[in-house]
Formats: C-alpha cells, sequence, structure tokens
C-alpha cells in the first residue's frame, strides 16, 4: 500500500466554474480520483458531476429570482388600489399604507400574528380574557383593543376596529411602537 501511494499522481483541478461550485465541489472533484489508488482511472463522463450539479443550482437560483421579481410586479401592480377583499389582499392594502408611514412589518410577520389572533376572522371578538373582563374586548384580526386602535391608528384607513385594513395598520402601529415591528411579536402582545 505504502509503495501505490507513491506513485500517485497529484490530481488536475479544472478551475471552470469553481465559483458556482464552492468548497463542497472543489473537495468532492480532489477526492473523487484519490479514493482507491489501485484502480485505473475511470473514463471521463460525458458532463462531469460537478459541472451538472452547478449548472442545476445556478438554473434553479434563476427560477427563485424570477419568481420573486413575478411576486414584486403583482405587489406593484397593486398599486392601482384594487386589493383582493380576503386576507392576502388585506395584508398587502395594509402594507402599502404602511409603507407609506415608514411603518415595518413584513408580509409573513403580519399573517402569522393574524393566524395566532384571530384564524383570519375580520370579526373576531375575545369576550373572556382580561380586557373583555373590564368591558375593552380585542377585536379584528390582530385582536386589538379600541383605546389601542384609536391611539394607533392610520389616516387614510376606516377608523373602525374591525375593518381588515385599518385593524392591521393600527396593531403594526402599536407592535412597532412597542416591539420595533410586528416581526418581534410571537404571542399575545
Amino acid at each position: 500500500m505504502r509503495n501505490a501511494l507513491r506513485t500517485l499522481k497529484p490530481a488536475r483541478i479544472a478551475t471552470t466554474g469553481l465559483t458556482a461550485l464552492g468548497a463542497a465541489g472543489i473537495a468532492a472533484t480532489t477526492l473523487a480520483g484519490t479514493a482507491h489508488a489501485t484502480q485505473a482511472p475511470a473514463k471521463p463522463a460525458a458532463k462531469p458531476a460537478a459541472i451538472e450539479s452547478a449548472a442545476s443550482t445556478a438554473q434553479h437560483v434563476s427560477m427563485q429570482a424570477a419568481h420573486a421579481k413575478k411576486a414584486q410586479k403583482a405587489d406593484d401592480q397593486q398599486a392601482d388600489g384594487k386589493y383582493a377583499d380576503n386576507l392576502d389582499g388585506w395584508i398587502r392594502e395594509a402594507r402599502a399604507i404602511m409603507a407609506k408611514h415608514d411603518i415595518p412589518g413584513s408580509y409573513d410577520g403580519i399573517k402569522r400574528n393574524i393566524i395566532r389572533e384571530s384564524a383570519g376572522d375580520p370579526n373576531a371578538i375575545n369576550d373572556w380574557d382580561i380586557n373583555a373582563k373590564k368591558g375593552t374586548p380585542s377585536k379584528g384580526l390582530l385582536q386589538v383593543i379600541q383605546p389601542t386602535f384609536d391611539r394607533y391608528h392610520v389616516e387614510g384607513t376606516p377608523n373602525k376596529l374591525t375593518d381588515p385594513v385599518a385593524n392591521i395598520v393600527a396593531a403594526c402601529n402599536y407592535a412597532a411602537d412597542r416591539y420595533g415591528t410586528m416581526d418581534n411579536v410571537d404571542s399575545a402582545y
């Protein structure tokens, strides 16, 4: 075995595509030829697996970028004021208003909190917690109480606690003031 190792020739590494392959691809390329020193060299494949893998990765990244661009275009097309009358549309409309007022909050952070607080029901009312027992139940998608809504309501949205867009924007405005962003809220707030 010792003699077999002395006779090995250094492996040549093709430098084409190294940027796309990364360290793992380079390691796989160099180790493939040294795994069995006594075996005859393998016949070269029509297309090395590392290059094929890099091409597949590049294609995947390109597709993701195209999907993101398409989603952004869909968001931009909402600038005409036409949003779907459903949870997705309410969140998108609220985020457009929030952007104009520098109120932070991601789509996912808002939706996560809505699902936890009201399961997406804009007319949800909590009639059992401490606020309800004091006569001020939390209401709407993000379960806001009236005094909080009144303080954090954003002009340009309906002045109605259970309006889905107004509820989202006011709740995100409150969360931004208290927690930095709605994205930082992971439980009742």
